[in-house]
């Protein structure tokens, strides 16, 4: 055995003092420095005006995108305590913003309930910016401090002035430090624009204003909701058809623990139910998410046989069949949440699964005993969707592969990939028959397998499982992916880690590619959650110059190309509409080789804004959709009229 003298001894071991540690890895604290991450800052200093309104003593919050991207955070709260704290000798305003884990989440009376999952919140941002400076009104009296290159005190804290005697409240302004975000310090209206919405519907009552003073004319829009969550599900439904007027909300405490819920119904086939705890999107589940399903589904089922609606007294309805087009918001709040799962977005407490349950069971039951009428439509409509179950399983039975992978289709048959190792294999979806075989001829055959798909699928926006299992491109598709479908699905059998849609750049390419989307996000969530599905990014003009001819993907890079050629020289630059249009090893060089081809990762950031997107774009109501093209044509980069 071989022994490694390399010098390792006490020396070697590297001590962090005060706010170095987060500087060093920020990831640890803001999961990464990406946009996401910057964003993340806006979020930990609204979490501390968010405690103050849960403790009861904010209803105004401010947020500001000032004109050199700083970032203004104002609440109208009891304000950061400014007497000298005993640990540290320093103010307490000093103390939040320069310890870790100082704060009043940690005990000692300071907010029963609070928001963010760090606790860690104004330090850290202090951390992560260039500079920031705090002002407290408390007592008449106005306080003011500012940080410095990372949380350096540059002007500890000091009364600069008077204020009204019944003003109070905390007013930070940080400006994030592009050495830690390399990425970008610009910050994006719209995201915080949906955050601050849904925090406003989480916390009825609380007025949230958004200000971006960064334009000629600046934007400025107020969220208040009285209604709370009730709200919420109106929002998130306002694009489909309810089947009963009214929105259903119950809520109720037990030990200090409370949980509130706001449901309707609609004609739709998908279910869309969001759980929240202390404002945090737990959008891996949990407890109270658990707790309220489980009696959504024992409450419907007694209903409807104690009613002699569900005839067979040995028939029960499922919860897949009792969600049928279900819009529901779970909110939680709890004293000492314990988050679990992958990202920490999943509620763990035992106890909060029987008192969700409880809670609902009364309010859900007495809603239905009320509303006779109701009653009866939601419960038809969960029957409706149990015989639909079963026409689907029956159908699903056709998608399972019985030895080899003998896959055909009226357009054509799969071209598999010789390796059974998913994580080097990726099949190629692709628009039509003379796309589908120039990309067989270019493959590469061990890992590319391709799928050529016969037009467009079925919209599954508008269709029950049974109908979409009947369709063949989609049959074909869920037999090779290998995973099922439904309660099948089982995402450890999928056959290949890269899904790739690969369509024409058109119109019809484009629905195409939404579509597939569309049935994705529908009904193989995981895949996109696990980061397995793609858009592949062919060329989008062959510009020819002389003997020599080049592929780029966009104007810009057209632009940037021609603009580096003579000035005396002329060339041809064609659109590329279609695959076909390419030989195939055009094709494969320029689209599906991975030393050169570009592809874009399907992700999903925000799981609400996508539902209603699909939703607005692949729904029954036309107006929506209409509006959502005229507000964002000028966004699209690549337009065919």
């Amino acid at each position: 055995m071989e022994t490694n003298n390399t010098h390792y001894d006490a020396s070697d071991i590297q001590v962090l003092e005060g706010l170095e540690a987060v500087r060093k890895r920020p990831g640890m604290y803001i999961g990464t420095t990406s946009v996401k991450g910057l964003h993340h800052l806006v979020w930990e200093i609204v979490d501390n005006a968010i405690d103050e309104a849960l403790a009861g003593y904010c209803d105004d919050i401010e947020v500001i995108i000032n004109k050199d991207n700083s970032i203004t955070v104002k609440d109208d709260g009891r304000g950061i305590p400014v007497g000298v704290h005993k640990k540290t000798g320093l103010s307490t305003v000093e103390t939040v913003y320069t310890v870790l884990h100082a704060g009043g989440k940690f005990g000692g009376g300071g907010y029963k309930v609070s928001g963010g999952l760090h606790g860690v919140g104004a330090s850290v941002v202090n951390a992560l910016s260039s500079w920031v400076e705090v002002k407290v009104y408390q007592g008449g009296k106005i306080y003011f401090i500012r940080f410095e290159n990372g949380g350096h005190t540059v002007k500890p804290l000091e009364e600069i002035g008077n204020c009204d005697i019944e003003r109070t409240g905390t007013t930070v302004t940080f400006k994030p430090d592009p050495e830690i975000f390399t990425e970008t310090t610009v910050y994006d209206y719209d995201t915080l624009r949906t955050r601050i919405r849904e925090l406003a519907f989480l916390n009825r009552g609380l007025r949230i204003i958004l200000c971006d003073d960064r334009s000629i004319e600046p934007k400025k829009e107020e969220f208040v909701y009285e209604g709370g969550i009730s709200e919420y599900v109106q929002m998130l439904n306002e694009n489909k058809t309810p089947i009963h007027d009214k929105i259903i909300h119950l809520e109720g405490t037990e030990d200090d623990i409370s949980i509130e819920v706001a449901l309707q119904y609609n004609s739709g086939f998908s279910s869309n139910v969001y759980s929240f705890t202390n404002n945090i999107n737990t959008y891996e589940g949990g407890t109270h998410e658990d707790g309220v399903k489980i009696a959504l589904t024992r409450i419907i089922n007694n209903y409807a046989k104690n009613s002699n609606i569900l005839k067979d007294k040995d028939d029960s309805l499922t919860g897949d069949d009792v969600r049928e087009g279900l819009t529901m918001i779970v909110s939680c709040k709890h004293p000492n949440p314990q988050f679990e799962g992958q990202t920490k977005t999943k509620l763990g407490n035992s106890e909060v699964r029987k008192i969700a349950s409880d809670i609902f069971s009364e309010g859900f039951e007495r809603f239905l005993l009320e509303n006779p009428e109701s009653a009866k439509i939601i419960v038809e409509k969960s029957i409706t969707a149990s015989r639909a179950r079963m026409a689907a399983k029956r159908a699903r039975e056709l998608t399972r592969r019985k030895g080899g992978l003998e896959l055909t289709n009226q357009w054509g048959k799969l071209a598999d990939c010789s390796s059974k190792n998913p994580e080097i294999s990726e099949i190629f979806i692709v628009e039509g028959d003379s796309a589908g075989g120039q990309a067989k001829q270019g493959r590469d055959a061990k890992t590319q397998a391709i799928l050529p798909l016969r037009g467009k699928i079925l919209n599954v926006e508008k269709a029950r499982l049974d109908k979409i299992l009947a369709n063949e491109e989609i049959r074909s598709m869920i037999t090779a992916f290998g995973t099922g479908i439904g309660e099948d699905f089982d995402l450890s059998k999928l056959r290949y880690h890269k899904i790739i849609i690969m369509t024409d750049a058109d119109v019809d390419g484009s629905h195409i590619r939404t579509l597939l989307l569309t049935l994705f996000y529908r009904f193989f969530r995981p895949i996109i959650e696990a980061g397995h599905v793609y858009v592949a990014q062919p060329p989008l003009y062959k510009i020819t110059h002389g003997k020599t001819f080049k592929f780029v993907l966009t104007d810009e890079e057209r632009d940037e190309y021609i603009a580096s050629l003579p000035p005396t020289t002329k060339c041809v630059i064609n659109r590329n509409k279609g695959l076909g249009e390419m030989d195939k090893e055009e094709l494969c060089d320029t689209t599906m080789n991975i030393e050169h081809r570009t592809l874009r990762k399907i992700t999903l950031e925000d799981a609400i804004l996508a539902d209603k997107v699909f939703e607005i774009l692949m729904g029954e109501e036309v107006e929506p959709r209409r509006k959502f093209i005229e507000d964002n044509a000028l966004n699209v980069e690549n337009l065919d009229i």
